[in-house]
């Protein structure tokens, strides 16, 4: 099993930049393939950005990608989301998820095995 806390999030304004972090337990966070959620108010959880377990393939949603960065340190049980150019509309609560699997370009919150209480990202016009 692993555990998932984020941090990291807060108050930004646009065009600024946030870089959030998820820190695992466990032993086994190289056996996980992770990624990052979001959740704006009055939304479903739609998918942000994903990194295979060594961190050599990554995968972006359309809407952040070029601007957000996904980057994880085995050794600290970390993944990190870095966010730049952020928009008034990436505002949302950004969960961090793991799984086992590698879903390539179809990435689902009902895909993913673990999750974080999530990190509120605000960004301000």
């Amino acid at each position: 099993q692993v555990q998932l806390v984020e941090s990291g999030g807060g108050l930004v304004q646009a065009g600024g930049s946030l870089r959030l972090s998820c820190a695992a337990s466990g032993r086994t966070f190289s056996s996980y393939a992770m990624g990052w959620f979001r959740q704006a108010p009055g939304k479903e959880r739609e998918f942000a950005a994903a990194i295979s377990w060594s961190g050599g393939n990554t995968y972006y949603a359309d809407s952040v990608k070029g601007r957000f960065t996904i980057s994880r340190d085995n050794a600290k049980n970390t993944v990190y989301l870095q966010m730049n150019s952020l928009k008034p509309e990436d505002t949302a609560v950004y969960y961090c998820a793991a799984t086992r699997l590698w879903y390539g370009s179809n990435w689902y919150a009902d895909g993913m095995h673990y999750w974080g209480k999530g990190t509120l990202v605000t960004v301000s016009s």
